[in-house]
């Protein structure tokens, strides 16, 4: 979606001045190369080879915060997933029993509103969620994108995911089209989690991974990526959960997804 274009300067300008306004999160400062990405799917977020400079860190949680969101996953030996809908703030904050992951959430939520206001202003709030816990296996299991079901024909939007902890979410970095055959192949491999001429998904995993084909999203930082439906206009982020270790790791995850108007 293409809108009018805002002067670079009052961009960083709101940016920098976002700071004092958050509950839980604090705003990067970002490169001025990071901000020609931004200044572009500002302008344009169907830019798709903007869109393959993402994910980009944006924001990241403070120690004080990163410890209490860890230390409350620390009390439940399974996963929780609550999502955030029409009735999850009633139910949370007005007729449920005090919860301080949903104080968390509501944070997070409020502050990432509030960065998009300033990155993306008709960015409007589409849907969202959050799990926390013990992580026994990766949620989901494969590569996979962030789409939207109850919408067939959006394209590109902006979504913000966060872990907390443990477990960076892993993606394929840069433009997935411009791969070879056999990484082609060996990421289809990862997406149905299958076995390919190339190998054994495990295996696979552990390369790409080494060749760097596949890049780790850092925790305790609020990532900008892309959401869509696999538009042909779109570089829509494809990324996989980390492995959790032994017999689980405790970690939180927040993610909250946008669409325009």
């Amino acid at each position: 979606m293409e809108r009018a274009r805002a002067n670079p300067a009052s961009i960083e300008q709101a940016w920098a001045a976002l700071g004092p306004t958050l509950g839980i999160l604090e705003p990067l400062r970002f490169s001025p190369d990071k901000w020609s990405v931004i200044a572009r799917l500002h302008s344009n977020f169907d830019d798709r080879e903007a869109q393959t400079r993402l994910p980009l860190p944006i924001a990241r949680f403070g120690a004080a915060a990163t410890e209490a969101i860890g230390g409350h996953a620390r009390r439940f030996d399974s996963v929780r997933t609550e999502y955030v809908d029409e009735g999850w703030f009633t139910e949370k904050f007005v007729n449920g029993p005090s919860d301080p992951m949903a104080d968390h959430a509501r944070l997070y939520n409020e502050d990432v509103d509030r960065m998009m206001g300033v990155l993306f202003p008709s960015a409007r709030y589409r849907k969202g969620h959050y799990a926390f816990g013990k992580f026994t296996v990766p949620q989901p299991h494969g590569l996979h994108t962030d789409h939207s079901a109850e919408d067939p024909r959006a394209a590109g939007e902006p979504i913000c995911i966060a872990r907390i902890g443990t477990l960076g979410t892993h993606y394929v970095a840069g433009d997935y089209e411009a791969c070879d055959p056999r990484t082609k192949s060996m990421l289809n491999a990862l997406r149905y989690w299958i076995t390919v001429p190339e190998g054994e998904p495990e295996a696979i995993f552990d390369e790409l991974l080494q060749k760097q084909v596949l890049a780790t999203i850092p925790v305790d930082h609020v990532m900008l990526m892309v959401a869509g439906n696999g538009s042909n206009g779109a570089h829509v982020t494809q990324h996989i959960a980390a492995r959790p270790t032994g017999d689980g790791v405790h970690s939180a995850f927040f993610q909250r997804q946008y669409r325009f108007t």
